[in-house]
Order: structure tokens, then sequence, then C-alpha cells
């Protein structure tokens, strides 16, 4: 009875964290904020690194993608590092990214993540972007941490997957605003990579660009198999 207690515990909370789905849309009339963008984060014990089924935060894990893009061959490298950063009294985990266009690099972000330990939901405390040109740094639109203006951290992957729920990933005014719905949770995807079935479908969004849309499908113990147009060529742990 008592890990029976303990396991409706864990799920009350993650529906906590994650909001029901329609619930936020029937306590607030703007559509912008159906989305969950509050998430009790005081009731989770943080670790910078685990394993959440659709998301993989073990040092030395990388996935490689390729797709064409504006006629141009976009190739973006995902790899879970061995740094850390403290937001305040919680370690996160670093993700590097690394994207090109045609063998030149356009853009490397330094992400950080961390997992509740009580829901297995990973959640998304900012990036630091340098975008390229000519192989030099030219900006850093994007950035944003957790704490510094207002910004707060969001949700990346909850720890249960409820079809139709609506969150923000980020939760930065002004400057980072992605939000992603659920759409599909038993969806089948062809990459280089091999096919993967039980895949869960998001559709990215955010309101700081109205038209903008992308969606992500991401495999059970693997993470993020399509990003968009970007199918994935490689996985796996490298030193």
């Amino acid at each position: 009875m008592e890990r029976v207690l303990q396991a409706v515990s864990r799920t009350l909370l993650a529906l906590a964290l994650l909001g029901l789905p329609g619930l936020a849309a029937a306590q607030q009339s703007d559509k912008d904020e159906s989305f969950t963008q509050d998430f009790r984060l005081e009731s989770c014990t943080f670790s910078s690194h685990g394993s959440n089924p659709y998301f993989i935060l073990e040092p030395g894990y990388r996935t490689i993608f390729q797709g064409e893009e504006d006629g141009e061959t976009v190739v973006n490298t995902i790899k879970v590092t061995g740094t850390t950063r403290r937001f305040g009294k919680i370690e996160t985990r670093m993700v590097e990214e690394r994207e090109t266009h045609n063998g030149e690099l356009v853009e490397v972000s330094r992400n950080y993540f961390a997992i509740c330990t009580q829901t297995n939901s990973v959640f998304y405390f900012g990036e630091v972007v340098d975008l390229y040109a000519g192989g030099v740094i030219v900006a850093h639109d994007g950035s944003w941490l957790a704490g510094v203006s207002g910004a707060k951290p969001g949700l990346i992957m909850p720890g249960i997957i409820l079809l139709g729920a609506r969150y923000f990933q980020e939760v930065a005014p002004g400057v980072a605003l992605d939000r992603a719905e659920i759409d599909a949770m038993d969806q089948v995807v062809a990459t280089p990579a091999g096919t993967f079935t039980r895949c869960v479908k998001m559709e990215e969004t955010t309101p700081l660009e109205p038209k903008a849309q992308e969606f992500k499908l991401y495999a059970p113990g693997v993470g993020l198999v399509q990003d968009d147009t970007l199918l994935l060529i490689q996985y796996g742990y490298v030193r």
C-alpha cells in the first residue's frame, strides 16, 4: 500500500508541475496563457544527470542531425557535456549544440538542464548563444538565464506524457518564449540512424514570432530523432 501511495503522490506532483491540458485555458482568457508556465519547482529535488525516457542527460551522450534548409546542408551536433552550472542551489548540466550550414559554423549554444527527481521531468534553466559569421562571433541573440531579467526555468520534457499538454519551454520575457504542445504519442519516424516507434510528437511555437511553427519527435531511450527538417543520423556515447 505504501508503494502505491508513493506512486500516486509522484503522479499527482508531476501533473501539478506540468499542468492539466485545458485547465489553464479554463481559468485564463488569453490564449497565450493557456500554456503552463508555473511549475512549482520548490517541490522538486534536482539532479544534473539522469534519464527521462525521452531526454538523456548523461555526460558523453551525443546525437547528430542533418537536413536541408533553404538549399543548404544543415548539421546539428548535440552533446551532453561534463560541465555543470549552478542556478542558486540547483546544479544543472550543460548540453552543447553546434550547428553548421554547408560546413560553416553558424551557431554554438550552451544549454542548461536539470531533472526533477520526484517526477522525472526535465527543466530548462537557460542558454548562452554564440552566433557566427565568417568564423567569428557576431551576436548572442536568444541568450537567457533563469534568474536574470525576470527569466524563469521552463519545462523541456515532462515526466508524464499527456496528449494535448501545453507548456512553456523557455520563460524569458521578450527574449525567449518557446512553448510546446504534445500532438501525438505513437508516431513512427524513419531516419538514417534507424526507424523509431512510439515516438512523441511536439509542436513548438512562440508568441515572439506568431507565424513560426516547428515539429520535434522524440523516441523512448534515444531522445530527439527529428527536429523539423533535420533527421537523426547518429547517436550514442562518445568520450
